[in-house]
């Protein structure tokens, strides 16, 4: 149905590699010429001030599973004929020791906070659009931990 391109770039620079003293800077290219600072979790590696402001890859497949999540429940929200106005999640991604031992994002919860100014659906449908679009969601259906949806409606 569709294939999907990103270069990652990363040069060692001076930096010292075997011995683990290197940039984990690097970037991401997309399509349109879009580039993305990117870097390893400042949890894992303290990212040096050059980069500080770089999207790690933990943070990015939350991030894409949120963005995901919020253009299917536009669209459907769009027709059920409900005008919103606004729609801001503030997803959070667990990462944890599972069981085997490996060290890996464990669950994602995603709490949409929708405001909606004309024809704002009832609670039962409000539950129904987000169960769908969560159901549609082609990244929530790429991966296998949990991902929770705790929606808002706001009436404007």
């Amino acid at each position: 149905m569709g294939t999907y391109y990103a270069t990652i770039k990363w040069n060692r620079g001076s930096d010292e590699f075997l011995r683990q003293k290197y940039s984990r800077g690097h970037t991401w290219h997309f399509d349109e010429g879009i580039t993305v600072p990117a870097s390893a979790s400042p949890l894992v590696m303290r990212a040096p001030l050059s980069v500080a402001a770089a999207v790690d890859p933990e943070e990015a497949l939350v991030a894409a599973l949120s963005s995901c999540h919020m253009l299917f429940a536009l669209s459907l929200l769009s027709k059920l004929g409900a005008v919103v106005e606004s729609y801001e999640d503030a997803a959070e991604g667990v990462m944890e020791k599972r069981a085997d031992g490996k060290t890996a994002l464990t669950r994602v919860t995603l709490r949409p906070v929708i405001t909606v100014s004309a024809n704002a659906p009832d609670a039962e449908s409000f539950a129904k659009i987000h169960h769908d679009a969560h159901e549609e969601c082609y990244i929530a259906n790429s991966v296998n931990f949990p991902v929770l949806v705790e929606p808002q409606l706001v009436l404007r």
